[in-house]
């Protein structure tokens, strides 16, 4: 456990292993629809605003929590109750709560890594390009991988990659998968910009990216769905930045690392 702590202790692993949590489907697929939805800048302000207020408060608040319990949600809640009221078994039961959310999210996430590593290996074997543009077998291809175990086989790769990752811990299992996944991601990500530029209409999308509408500010509900972004995109009230927080070192800067992330 020291060891896994003082692999820590830099700050940057715990920065890494955040941003990995972050970045996930609510990133990746829920984002671009709901820039594209809410008119482009017009949901980028809010929601820019509404990441930073919340990075300098909750995200802070649960790095803050879990290195001072130096344990998870549940451990993290009990002391907090221990030291309100007395009783640590009410925080305890609290704490079961993002425990549970977090299962049930793994669930979903393993189904999808599944799917990943099923289309990883048919963009490598060129099956991907093969289909062209045709809709048709596109669609077919992901119907018949998204049906009821249309996808076992991969499903099972992806859990066995997951346990081998996990059981070698925080610093030598997920701290060093992020090291090599995440700036894979973002290089993947500078490509697929770099491609996107390229296409007919990429001038119009940009355009439509960086245009204010003002009337849709005055809209309540892009507000609430602004909110509902950056809080998924922080991964607020889970468990992970809490557990994360557990194995910063004391003398590491909270503030500077919920910025960072």
């Amino acid at each position: 456990m020291e060891k896994k702590r003082d692999a820590f202790k830099s700050g940057t692993g715990f920065v890494i292993a955040c941003i990995g949590s972050a970045v996930g489907m609510g990133n990746i697929w829920r984002f671009p629809y709901m820039v594209s939805d809410w008119g482009g800048m017009t949901f980028l302000l809010p929601y820019v605003l509404f990441v930073i207020l919340i990075a300098s408060t909750g995200l802070i608040e649960e790095m803050a929590l879990g290195r001072a319990a130096k344990g998870g949600p549940i451990k993290a809640f009990g002391k907090c109750t221990e030291i309100r009221t007395g009783n640590k078994k009410t925080g305890e039961a609290i704490g079961v709560l993002p425990v549970l959310g977090s299962l049930a999210l793994a669930i979903g996430y393993t189904v999808v890594v599944g799917w990943i590593f099923k289309y990883a290996f048919l963009a490598l074997s060129g099956q991907l390009s093969a289909m062209g543009g045709d809709m048709n077998k596109i669609g077919a291809t992901f119907g018949s991988t998204a049906t009821k175990f249309g996808n076992n086989s991969w499903l099972v790769v992806a859990m066995i990659v997951t346990a081998v990752i996990m059981a070698f811990g925080i610093a030598a299992g997920i701290e060093r998968a992020n090291k090599i996944m995440m700036p894979l991601l973002f290089v993947l990500f500078l490509g697929l910009g770099i491609y996107i530029f390229t296409l007919p209409g990429a001038t119009e999308g940009y355009k439509y990216i960086f245009t204010i509408n003002p009337k849709g500010l005055l809209d309540p509900r892009l507000w609430i769905y602004a909110f509902g972004q950056a809080f998924f995109s922080l991964s607020i009230a889970g468990n992970g930045t809490v557990i994360y927080g557990s194995y910063l070192d004391n003398s590491e800067n909270v503030v500077s690392s919920a910025r960072n992330v």
